[in-house]
């Protein structure tokens, strides 16, 4: 039994590892290219679409951050604290 438990936890590893890794490689190229849209020759843009884009990326890289947090933090208890 607890064979099979420690087995299961390898093989999730392995699973979370090998999508984890392929989609933040995804996640950084898709930012290079991103990157590329910042060459004024070929783009025209503000700072303030600038500012638009980045605030975008940084909150949703700060919704997806909790969701890693411990499950404790994700539940939406009401507290008087």
């Amino acid at each position: 039994m607890e064979l099979t438990k420690n087995k299961n936890k390898d093989l999730k590893r392995q699973r979370f590892i090998r999508i984890a890794e392929r989609r933040v490689n995804k996640i950084l190229n898709d930012i290079d290219s991103l990157g590329k849209c910042s060459n004024k020759r070929n783009y025209k843009y503000s700072e303030e679409d600038v500012r638009k884009i980045f605030k975008a990326v940084d909150e949703r890289l700060k919704s997806v951050r909790v969701l890693f947090s411990s499950p404790e933090n994700n539940k939406n208890y009401f507290s008087l604290k």
